[in-house]
């Protein structure tokens, strides 16, 4: 008897679990609803009031403001805008440029040790990404101890050493910021690395064989064999690595400050000084804003030349 009573029990169960699980099944925002407050406060809100601040004419001193398009017309009227776009101009599309080139050469290089199963490729991987995970105003200090034209820097150190004079990479405008995107390719790199290396793995093998015996070169193989697969994770790296960069100021900051003069002043680094050294929050919340616009229209861009499923 209490035999049958276990086994009637046990077979119960599933059923109220199934229940259960139909019953949250049918609710979807009760699942959904945790993750959307965590998303408007952190995200939304603050962007909705970086928006609403962006109207105003606050400043970090005075608690009081009074809304206005003034500080719209005060940002497009800065006369140092143009050559701060510029800059940015340099830095973001240099940067991606080399982080997707280098990133894809490691990147293949990994893959190719991987597959022939040569010795410390996994303890290269690890150096690779050790400069991603160093934070950018730590990896702006060692930059910055690297470029120095001082008797410690150690770039013109080597090349004195070398006979060749040594350069001025942080004190000259035109190779201040080449300075700057050199520093941020060394810490992108193994992010666009990561990304790329997970898409080789996942191309078949079987494409590379039947190119092999139509006779393409390796060549060949990567224009029409590798390229083509990668270019839904390239366009998603490049996204990223484009509003990453944009955004980028913690490195620069403690590189160059912006200089020389404003050589090196990016928009999110002018964001940052306009708030926190001018304390005007208002202009600040403009260039924010401007920020966000020009992300929007990379993202949108690069959506755009994505491929389209059939």
């Amino acid at each position: 008897m209490s035999q049958g009573v276990v086994i009637a029990t046990a077979g119960a169960a599933p059923r109220r679990s199934g229940r259960f699980r139909s019953r949250w099944s049918e609710r979807p925002l009760l699942w959904i609803t945790p993750l959307a407050f965590l998303l408007f406060a952190s995200y939304i809100y603050p962007a909705l009031e970086v928006i609403r601040f962006s109207f105003t004419d606050a400043t970090l001193l005075n608690p009081d403001y009074n809304y206005t398009l003034d500080s719209y017309g005060n940002a497009v009227a800065n006369p140092d805008l143009p050559e701060i776009l510029g800059a940015t101009l340099i830095f973001v599309a240099a940067s991606v440029f080399f982080q997707l080139l280098l990133g894809l050469l490691v990147a293949m290089a990994l893959h190719r040790g991987m597959k022939r199963g040569l010795y410390g490729v996994t303890f290269l991987r690890i150096v690779i990404l050790a400069s991603w995970i160093v934070p950018g105003v730590a990896a702006g200090i060692v930059w910055q101890l690297m470029f120095s034209e001082a008797t410690y820097g150690f770039i013109d150190g080597i090349l004195r050493l070398i006979g060749v004079p040594p350069v001025a990479w942080l004190s000259s405008p035109r190779i201040a910021i080449w300075s700057a995107v050199l520093a941020n390719v060394w810490r992108g790199t193994a992010f666009s690395m990561i990304l790329l290396y997970a898409g080789l793995v996942v191309i078949p093998g079987s494409l590379y064989e039947a190119a092999a015996v139509d006779g393409a070169t390796a060549l060949k193989q990567f224009w029409y064999v590798t390229l083509p697969q990668l270019r839904p994770i390239m366009l998603i790296n490049t996204i990223l690595i484009s509003i990453f960069t944009l955004n980028t100021f913690d490195l620069i900051l403690p590189l160059t400050g912006g200089g020389p003069g404003r050589a090196t002043e990016v928009l999110a680094l002018y964001a940052y000084n306009t708030v926190f050294r001018n304390f005007d929050l208002s202009n600040g919340a403009v260039l924010a804003v401007l920020l966000l616009l020009i992300s929007l229209a990379f993202t949108i861009l690069y959506v755009r030349l994505l491929p389209r499923e059939s």
